[in-house]
């Protein structure tokens, strides 16, 4: 349930006549009171002979009882109350024990007072209440309303525990504002997904991702296709920008324009601005490492950055402190965001709803202290830079090993958030989580086929040999890793990282113990990451040498040189 405390206006009979019009789009249907200050006041909607005047004058009776000077010039209070769509629909009676309740909690007329201030419930609608009220109570003095839209939350949370409606988390008054009734049901009539202020944030979103100066931020707003207003002081300086989009336009033909700090709290020109001041002058000297064997801005190079800056970016957030870990996580949002931007058609979908879903989770009152988290930023810029990736080869594979570790890392946010008390953005972020698990799906199934088809055929010999090295890194994952249908792929990895010289019970035990695999629906999967990316391995050996056998070969001659024979003494496939 979620109750909105609207602007505070001049004139009560305007809203009278909006609630219980027809509508901006036709769309109120049998406008009613369902409970006002006194049971016996006037209706419009079902009494022919109530008019919206005469209600009008008794809400403003008190109002009108004091001198003009000391009148408040804003004294038409508006709270909207809406249940959520898979809620039941509630009846008059409990909808008017809800306003009651509303008004109570408010302090618009507490339990008792027999002085407190007019007010009426409308509702137009099978899924919400709009109350109004007048700001002078019959004593002739003022309601006390500090935190009012606070307290209509809280009590919108006992409601819901009561009424068995559904459970929504309390704000903190860090969400983005969400779009108004009237700009859904523009949206439905012009038959778009999202309201124009939903994609508008999307967009600027994606524009913020890595961009390190106001130029290469308007010029990526232009390149998404926005109208840009700039505000200009008389100085010269830039105070803001309104964004919109071109087919989005008034009743005169005129673009309707967003401010960014309107579309979120982190998205206002000086907000912006915190994330540029903390990034260094030379981003060549803060760029990823790219790998010898992939030339700089590639995709796959890009995200190989992507893996090892959330690999990081984990201990920062789970042992550094809270003003660096909440930067860690705002940063964490430009890479899904960039990710996102840059993914191939079979994982958009899931990657877009994990970068919208984490948008909430990116924001708290715990302010981020920028520049500790300058190799996110720049990962951000990487993956915009190299470029959208192609879904298959080595592009397909470093995909499923970034959002891999991402997946972790957005996991490490929701711990945070918990302790916190971040309830809203722990939500979120396990949302965020959720569709990043499906686009890991989306994006390993072909490289981790290639591998299991390669660990299905090395050599017997060579098999048990990574069996012992398993148990040996690993005993108390051992038994469920060979349990696992993703361990003949661990086992191709744990073959080519020996065949490159690598010390793999070292490796494997090191990539197994730095972070917690609770959350791993498969190890193995998660240790194949880990190892390929450690390793600097390729990701995609969907063309290595057929059944192994090279690399069977080269490790066979290590393991003799190391162990002194070919077969382990123990072990098993």
């Amino acid at each position: 349930m979620i109750p909105s405390v609207h602007k505070r206006g001049t004139r009560t009979i305007g809203l009278l006549y909006y609630l219980y019009g027809p509508g901006t789009h036709e769309e109120h249907i049998d406008p009613h009171l369902v409970a006002a200050w006194d049971s016996l006041a006037p209706d419009p909607g079902r009494n022919p002979q109530a008019t919206y005047t005469e209600l009008q004058k008794l809400l403003d009776q008190p109002v009108e009882a004091l001198v003009p000077s000391r009148r408040p010039a804003k004294h038409v209070w508006h709270l909207s109350v809406r249940a959520a769509p898979e809620d039941p629909v509630l009846s008059d009676e409990q909808w008017g024990e809800i306003a009651r309740r509303m008004v109570a909690a408010t302090g618009i007329a507490p339990d008792g007072d027999d002085a407190a201030c007019r007010w009426a419930a409308v509702r137009h609608a099978d899924d919400h209440i709009h109350i109004i009220a007048t700001l002078v109570r019959e004593d002739g003095r003022r309601p006390r309303l500090n935190n009012d839209a606070s307290r209509a939350q809280a009590e919108a949370r006992l409601i819901e525990a009561e009424y068995g409606l559904k459970r929504l988390n309390t704000g903190d008054g860090t969400a983005a504002q969400r779009p108004t009734s009237a700009e859904r049901h523009k949206a439905e009539r012009q038959q778009r997904e999202r309201t124009p202020r939903e994609e508008l944030r999307e967009t600027v979103r994606r524009a913020v991702a890595g961009a390190t100066s106001e130029t290469e931020f308007f010029d990526r707003l232009a390149a998404g296709g926005l109208l840009i207003r700039r505000r200009i002081a008389p100085s010269g300086d830039l105070l803001g920008y309104t964004v919109a989009l071109p087919d989005d336009r008034n009743k005169d033909g005129e673009p309707i324009f967003y401010s960014g700090s309107r579309l979120a709290p982190d998205l206002s020109l000086p907000r912006i601005r915190e994330r540029w001041s903390a990034d260094r002058d030379d981003h060549a000297a803060a760029s990823s490492s790219w790998p010898s064997h992939m030339a700089p801005g590639a995709p796959s190079a890009a995200r190989r950055g992507t893996a090892s800056a959330a690999w990081q970016a984990l201990i920062v957030i789970e042992q550094g402190d809270d003003a660096v870990a909440a930067a860690h996580i705002a940063s964490a949002g430009e890479v899904l965001d960039a990710l996102a931007k840059t993914s191939a058609a079979h994982t958009r979908t899931q990657l877009r709803e994990a970068a919208v879903a984490f948008e909430r989770a990116s924001r708290s009152h715990v302010r981020a202290e920028r520049g500790h988290d300058r190799a996110l930023r720049q990962t951000a810029r990487d993956l915009v830079r190299g470029g959208p990736a192609l879904g298959r080869g080595e592009d397909g594979a470093t995909t499923a090993m970034a959002i891999d570790m991402l997946f972790f890392l957005v996991t490490a946010a929701i711990h945070w958030h918990a302790k916190k008390g971040h309830a809203q953005q722990a939500a979120a972020a396990r949302q965020a989580a959720e569709h990043l698990r499906a686009a890991y799906q989306a994006a390993a199934a072909q490289p981790l086929g290639a591998l299991y088809q390669r660990g299905r055929h090395l050599g017997r010999p060579l098999l048990q040999r990574q069996t012992s090295i398993l148990r040996e890194a690993v005993p108390e994952l051992a038994e469920q890793i060979l349990a696992e249908p993703g361990w003949y792929a661990l086992a191709a990895t744990l073959a080519d990282a020996e065949a490159a010289g690598h010390d793999t019970t070292a490796l494997l035990a090191d990539a197994a113990g730095r972070r917690e695999l609770d959350t791993a629906e498969s190890v193995s999967d998660v240790l194949v990451w880990r190892l390929r990316r450690s390793a600097g391995l390729p990701a995609d050996t969907s063309n290595a040498v057929t059944a192994g056998r090279g690399t069977d070969r080269v490790a066979s001659r290590t393991g003799r040189a190391s162990h002194g024979r070919t077969r382990p003494r123990h072990g098993r496939s």
